[in-house]
């Protein structure tokens, strides 16, 4: 059952086998269905959940409308860092757009993790770097590149995002209504 968190686990962290055997029987299975909402704004994310299966959209809300800024699926965590990190109240909201089983581990027995296996820390620290390199990488797009070559990146890089999330929500990724995005299409293909 938690097959690729070990995976990803011993192939990314330095921890002795003890530590990933007892890092790894700490996480516990929670499901959910489709449209469950598992992150609100003001509130604190507490877990550190790893997607074993299915795609959660996350996203930011207003009276008006609402801006997808990230999907996770198979094999990602999917926690709001910075929340989790420092304790802090989200902005986001995070939606299950499929059935979703997720790995989580509470924050309280993760700092107890990581006080009794020091080099855990290195999975915050890789976490972080990959939550600013992907900001960065997102920003880097938007400011220089077309809705077009970011819709062709998505195919290219993450091609099970458009065979699992519905294209209006691709659509507001790409901060586009869902008629220009299928104009776009008809004229790639």
């Amino acid at each position: 059952m938690k097959e690729g968190l070990s995976i990803f686990l011993r192939r990314n962290f330095p921890f002795n086998k003890d530590g990933i055997d007892e890092f790894l029987d700490s996480f516990k299975l929670e499901s959910y269905v489709k449209g469950t909402t598992i992150l609100r704004p003001n509130s604190i994310d507490r877990k550190l959940k790893y997607v074993q299966s299915g795609y959660i959209r996350e996203y930011y809300a207003s009276d008006s409308k609402e801006v997808n800024i990230n999907f996770y699926g198979n094999g990602q965590f999917a926690t709001d860092l910075s929340s989790f990190v420092s304790s802090r109240t989200t902005q986001k909201w995070q939606q299950c757009l499929t059935e979703v089983e997720l790995l989580c581990i509470h924050k309280s027995l993760f700092e107890e993790l990581l006080l009794k296996h020091e080099c855990a820390h290195s999975i915050i620290q890789h976490s972080f770097q990959k939550l600013l390199d992907h900001k960065e990488s997102i920003e880097h797009s938007n400011i220089t590149k077309s809705k077009e070559e970011i819709y062709l990146e998505i195919q290219a890089n993450k091609p099970d995002w458009l065979n699992h999330i519905p294209q209006y929500h691709i659509a507001s990724y790409l901060n586009m209504t869902p008629e220009s995005l299928s104009r776009m299409r008809k004229r790639i293909y």
